[in-house]
C-alpha cells in the first residue's frame, strides 16, 4: 500500500482542527503539547474585552503564556494573580517603545530609568524577556549612527537586565507596511547591534512577520542568526492575521527554529481573521509538523 504523503498527513491535520472537531479540554491539552510553544498576544486577541478578561480567555483556551505590551496603566496584581493561579508564563511584554526613540543619546538617561523599572516589573510577573524598539528616524542622523546610539543604550542596560535575569529583545520592524520611518528593519543590522552590546543578556525579538516583509528567506536568516534570538514573534502575510491564512508555510518554519534549538515561546502577535476560536484551529495546525 502506498504510504501517504507528508503534505497529505499535515493536510488531513488541519482538516481536523479546522472542522473545530477538537473538544475545549483535549484542545488545550494539544496547544500544550506541541513543540512548539506558543505565548497569545493578549493586546491583538479578545481585544474589545477588558484587559483581564482577555488574560481569563487566554487561560481558558490552553495557552500556556500570554504577551502584552507597555506595562504601565496595567492591573499587574491582577495579572500577576490570575496567570500564577492558572500556570500560565507571562513571556514577554513591551519596556521601550517607539517614542522617545533609543537611537537619540539624549534619551538614555529616561531610558535606562524605564528598564530598571521594567525589569521589577518582570520579576514581579516572572517575565524572562522585555521588548526594546530602536525608534524612528531621528533627523540629521543616517542609519549607522542611530544604530550605533542603539547599541550604547543597549550596553548601558545590559547590567541592569543582568541583575534581574531579564533578556532585553530588541525588535527590528518593517518599513514597506506598518513601521515607515522606523529606523531599524530586517536581521542584518539588528545582529550587528547585539553582536557589539556582547551580552546574553541583550538579544533580537525576531518577529517573522516584520522579517518576512522586510527580507524573506525566513528560514534561512534564522539559520545565519539563531545565535541572537532572544524571541519569536509571527502573524501570517499579508494581513497580520494567524498562522495559515497568508503566503507563509508556518509548520516549516517553526519546525527549522525548533531544529535550530529554539525553545522558548513564540508569540502570537497576530490579529485573528474571523474569531479567536477559528484561530486557534489555524494556530494548531502550524504547529503540527
Amino acid at each position: 500500500m502506498q504510504q501517504p504523503s507528508r503534505r497529505a498527513v499535515v493536510g488531513a491535520g488541519f482538516g481536523l482542527f479546522a472542522a473545530g472537531s477538537l473538544p475545549l479540554q483535549e484542545r488545550a491539552r494539544t496547544l500544550r503539547g506541541l513543540p512548539t510553544r506558543f505565548a497569545v498576544n493578549v493586546e491583538m486577541w479578545w481585544s474589545r474585552l477588558p484587559f483581564l478578561e482577555r488574560v481569563e480567555r487566554a487561560v481558558q483556551a490552553g495557552f500556556p503564556a500570554i504577551e502584552f505590551w507597555p506595562w504601565r496603566g496595567k492591573d499587574l496584581d491582577g495579572i500577576g494573580r490570575r496567570c500564577r493561579d492558572a500556570g500560565v508564563e507571562v513571556a514577554q511584554f513591551t519596556a521601550w517603545g517607539f517614542e522617545p526613540g533609543l537611537n537619540d543619546p539624549a534619551n538614555h538617561g529616561v531610558f535606562l530609568e524605564e528598564i530598571r523599572a521594567s525589569c521589577e516589573v518582570a520579576n514581579r510577573l516572572g517575565a524572562r524577556c522585555l521588548t526594546v524598539v530602536g525608534g524612528n528616524d531621528q533627523p540629521g542622523m543616517d542609519p549607522a549612527e542611530m544604530h550605533a546610539h542603539i547599541a550604547t543604550g543597549l550596553a548601558a542596560a545590559a547590567p541592569i537586565a543582568e541583575a534581574h535575569d531579564v533578556t532585553l529583545i530588541l525588535e527590528p520592524m518593517n518599513i514597506r507596511v506598518d513601521h515607515p520611518g522606523h529606523c531599524l528593519h530586517g536581521s542584518p543590522a539588528a545582529i550587528e547591534i547585539c553582536k557589539a552590546v556582547n551580552s546574553p543578556h541583550v538579544k533580537i525579538n525576531w518577529d517573522l512577520y516584520h522579517m518576512q516583509i522586510s527580507e524573506g528567506d525566513l528560514c534561512g536568516r534564522l539559520r545565519e542568526g539563531i545565535d541572537q534570538v532572544g524571541y519569536l514573534q509571527l502573524a501570517d502575510h499579508p494581513g497580520r492575521n494567524e498562522p495559515g491564512r497568508g503566503e507563509i508555510h508556518y509548520p516549516r518554519v517553526l519546525r527549522e527554529a525548533y531544529e535550530l534549538g529554539y525553545r522558548g515561546y513564540v508569540g502570537l502577535e497576530c490579529r485573528p481573521l474571523e474569531s479567536e476560536e477559528a484561530a486557534i484551529e489555524h494556530v494548531l495546525a502550524a504547529g503540527t509538523w
